[in-house]
């Protein structure tokens, strides 16, 4: 009879534990031979659950266990990953300090996003809706007797700004902004995702609490965290119970603490209702009006060459349903053809000292008309009405 999922995950936890201690102990040949079976353990999860949203993971572990197979056979001279002179326990917690600061120091961003609102073209209602609240009660806590929303949830299609979004919000704080990819949650070992998650908070919060200034804990692609609890495998549900635990902590207790979670999704239908109770904000981060689109084509052509005939408001009105990521895009893609023809011309040549160098022609409106012949939007309209639908029901401002 095989093995359910969770045993062979908790074998290959094991397995992975046992070949790191005998690792740093030196005892190379205990610590292959434990590898070993930490790969044999994964190999039989990717074979009996070749759909489970873990196994890149799963591939990636395997990977890192062959690696350190090999460099423990090719040399001799591998040194141990701790002093086999200290104690065990000197051991421990000095392989669990470094792997506190190995996985979440560099999510720290000591210095606040270089990021400004005016950089987020257009978007007003997610403006407001967290400045009135994250960047307000930072101000004054004393004008909000009954708290303030502390989770919100950031959707939309790809490409609109929700990471920028985040980021503004942060740079008008003197506070840390930690930014984390859903990926980063899981353990860089098998098995300690729930306790990277717990990790995770438990350093936001020591942030928040010793240093007295407001945190925004990042989490980008949330959905693949905490998306449909149904057919899971292994520790998803471990990780995701652990989540809905740590996010009941900031919105219950020290109602003054300024710790604030703000989740990021292109898939928000795929979030349990559990899941979103817990982000008190739902905000849709929409794709550009045609006011925004005028103001994009401003900021992306303002250090190019443009016809005098070019207007950024027809350029808005050829461009409807296209995501600010997309508007770069074509502005860049408009630009290198100019930039194409002048390499490509007979008279072109590299300048020579005190010439002035040749520069491209002026971009006129049949170029961007030819990129959106060849690039079209990368949202369609069945998305944007998904979106809507999904809004009507859900959405929180």
């Amino acid at each position: 009879m095989s093995l359910a999922p969770q045993e062979l995950e908790n074998n290959a936890s094991k397995y992975a534990s046992e070949a790191i201690k005998f690792d740093s102990q030196g005892a190379r040949g205990m610590a292959i031979a434990n590898y070993q079976k930490a790969i044999d353990s994964l190999v039989k999860l990717l074979q009996l659950y070749p759909s489970s949203k873990l196994n890149p993971l799963y591939k990636e572990r395997c990977n890192s266990y062959h690696n350190r197979i090999q460099a423990l056979q090719d040399s001799h001279g591998v040194e141990p990953a701790v002093d086999p002179g200290v104690s065990h326990e000197e051991k421990k917690k000095s392989v669990e300090r470094q792997e506190d600061e190995n996985d979440f120091e560099e999510l720290v961003m000591k210095e606040k996003p270089n990021v400004s609102w005016t950089e987020v073209i257009g978007l007003e209602d997610a403006k407001s809706a967290l400045r009135e609240s994250i960047i307000y009660p930072t101000k004054r806590p004393d004008l909000f007797p009954l708290g303030w929303p502390k989770g919100m949830l950031l959707y939309g299609p790809p490409g609109t700004g929700k990471t920028m979004l985040a980021a503004a919000t942060a740079s008008e704080m003197d506070g840390y902004f930690i930014n984390v990819d859903a990926s980063s949650m899981m353990s860089k070992w098998l098995g300690e995702a729930e306790k990277n998650v717990s990790k995770l908070f438990r350093m936001a919060r020591k942030y928040a609490e010793k240093e007295g200034k407001p945190v925004i804990l990042f989490v980008d692609e949330v959905d693949s965290l905490l998306g449909s609890r149904n057919s899971e495998v292994g520790g998803e549900v471990r990780t995701k119970n652990q989540f809905l635990t740590e996010m009941d902590g900031v919105n219950g207790k020290g109602k003054d603490l300024m710790l604030y979670v703000i989740g990021a999704t292109n898939k928000p239908w795929s979030l349990d209702w559990p899941f979103l109770r817990r982000f008190q904000k739902r905000i849709y981060v929409s794709l550009p009006t045609q006011e925004a689109r005028e103001s994009l084509f401003k900021q992306y052509t303002a250090d190019l060459s443009m016809g005098p005939r070019i207007s950024s408001t027809e350029l808005a009105r050829m461009f409807d349903g296209y995501s600010a990521s997309d508007i770069k895009d074509v502005c860049q893609a408009a630009h290198l053809t100019t930039v194409h023809e002048l390499f490509d011309s007979p008279d072109y040549h590299e300048p020579i000292e005190g010439e002035i160098a040749q520069k491209p022609r002026s971009l006129s409106t049949a170029d961007f008309k030819t990129i959106m012949s060849r690039r079209k939007p990368s949202v369609s309209t069945e998305m944007v009405r998904a979106y809507h639908k999904w809004s009507e029901e859900f959405r929180a401002l």
